[in-house]
């Protein structure tokens, strides 16, 4: 498998695959690539249909750029992105955490992830954040314990001293479409719950199967099909609670692995829906809120499973 960044050339055939309806798993396939390469790459530059070659390939240059003037280096009081026009770049701050507080975020944890963005190394400590927001700490952190309740930035210690770093990775949107596509495939299940007790020959069974195919349809869209890729959380999980040799509440599980509660609860969800990622192995409720592993049913025969309780 070749190692190194994605291609121009590779970037047009991920563009091309797109445009034939073609999933993440076959597209990676022809590249001889890792599906989660393609995912990440089309998550990163406009998803599935704002895919674009040209665009992509430009803009990943320019991470690369950042990443490299930053690498081994402590976040500076006062970022470079501000050094070069700082009213403007103020300016931008406060127009995208709008944008962000218009989508449901509170606003000051918009303001902070704004700020993240813009910084060219991608992490900025509490004093850094006080003072280009000119707030009170109290106020940073509340909103940066926010955003680690969804998984949007994570804490890192500078090797420079005792100080905190809050860092946003490149990925962090593709985290989100993820989680968001979870979403969605969770709303769809529920809706057919309800279609199926209402019936959907009633209008209210009907309402609620249209809802179904609607949520369906935006999942399956925001995740570019189903493939393992997708569901990383949940094969930590499993795998979590291989290692455990004993069920695990939800709690335990996000006390464990540094997760948030919905966090967990997506991975749970994934790995309950979609048992083939994980063959031979599914999860299985003990009680309603613990969880653990055994082999898949259809695996073992009775007799198979007989000769094996007997030992």
């Amino acid at each position: 498998m070749p190692g190194g960044r994605l291609t121009h050339e590779d970037r047009l055939r991920v563009a091309a695959g797109l445009a034939d309806g073609l999933g993440y798993a076959e597209i990676a396939r022809r590249l001889d690539r890792p599906t989660s390469t393609v995912s990440r790459e089309v998550a990163r530059n406009g998803g599935p249909r704002g895919y674009r070659a040209d665009h992509a390939h430009h803009a990943t240059a320019r991470r690369a750029r950042r990443a490299a003037s930053a690498r081994g280096e402590d976040a500076p009081a006062e970022d470079a992105g501000y050094g070069r026009d700082p009213e403007a770049v103020r300016g931008f701050v406060d127009r995208f955490a709008e944008l962000m507080v218009h989508t449901g975020l509170p606003r000051m944890a918009a303001r902070v992830l704004a700020s993240l963005v813009t910084a060219d190394s991608g992490a900025l400590t509490a004093a850094d954040l006080t003072r280009r927001l000119r707030v009170s700490p109290a106020s940073v952190s509340k909103a940066v314990a926010y955003l680690e309740r969804l998984d949007v930035l994570r804490r890192e210690r500078r090797a420079s001293g005792r100080r905190e770093a809050y860092v946003i990775d490149d990925d962090v949107w593709l985290r989100t479409w993820l989680t968001s596509a979870r979403t969605h495939a969770m709303m769809a299940d529920t809706a057919q719950a309800g279609a199926d007790i209402l019936d959907p020959g009633t209008p209210a069974g009907a309402r609620l199967d249209q809802m179904r195919q609607f949520f369906t349809s935006l999942s399956d869209d925001m995740a570019g099909g189903t493939t393992a890729d997708a569901f990383a959380d949940a094969l930590t999980v499993l795998a979590a609670l291989v290692h455990a040799e004993a069920p695990l509440t939800a709690g335990q599980l996000a006390t464990a692995l540094d997760w948030s509660g919905e966090r967990v609860a997506m991975a749970l969800h994934d790995a309950e829906r979609h048992p083939d990622i994980a063959d031979p192995v599914a999860l299985r409720r003990t009680a309603p809120d613990t969880f653990g592993v055994a082999a898949r049913p259809e695996r073992l025969s009775d007799a198979q499973r007989a000769a094996l309780n007997r030992r």
